[in-house]
């Protein structure tokens, strides 16, 4: 085994000229309220990882352009399909209308481990909650899903960013690689 070299890893990637002609999962991603503008920019720089279908930033999430979200995006801000809309609500109900199932990554009394989602769960929106208070009450009541992770220490959670890269990347895997 060897590392691969810039030259090996940057044949492999996508063109950014080409990039609306590639298929993208079918995983939209609402960001409800996040208040750490580097957390945005790891959220774009994941959904560019998992190719996702589209990013909302709403309520007070920071969103491009700003210096501190490229910094971690890396350029993920010009590769993400994104829209920023004030009320979180608003973009879920049309998601929800679109046919898209709405789910929350948050803890719930439903305890539902996010490697449970199934391929017949797609297309699906994955709602992000603000660092401390989580997904709001209004987005849970109309949810179809929740997913969590399981916390095995002292903590209850995993940062934001963090919490979601390991579930779109279990989605991702679910979308792509297993059978119906």
């Amino acid at each position: 085994m060897r590392k691969l070299s810039h030259e090996e890893i940057k044949s492999e990637r996508k063109e950014l000229s080409k990039i609306s002609e590639y298929k993208r999962a079918p995983i939209y991603v609402v960001c409800d309220n996040i208040r750490s503008i580097f957390n945005v920019g790891a959220i774009f720089r994941t959904s560019d990882g998992a190719f996702i279908e589209k990013l909302y930033l709403t309520g007070y999430t920071p969103y491009p352009p700003r210096k501190e979200i490229e910094k971690v995006a890396l350029g993920a801000t010009l590769t993400v399909p994104w829209e920023y809309q004030k009320d979180p609500v608003d973009v879920v109900r049309k998601l929800k209308a679109e046919g898209i199932k709405i789910a929350v990554l948050e803890l719930t009394d439903a305890k539902n481990y996010f490697w449970n989602v199934k391929r017949g769960d797609f297309p699906l929106c994955l709602v992000l909650g603000n660092e401390i208070t989580g997904v709001s009450k209004e987005i849970i009541d109309m949810a179809d899903l929740s997913f969590e992770l399981p916390m095995l220490g002292m903590k209850q959670s995993l940062n934001v960013s963090v919490a979601y890269g390991v579930a779109v990347y279990e989605m991702v895997k679910k979308w792509n690689f297993e059978p119906e």
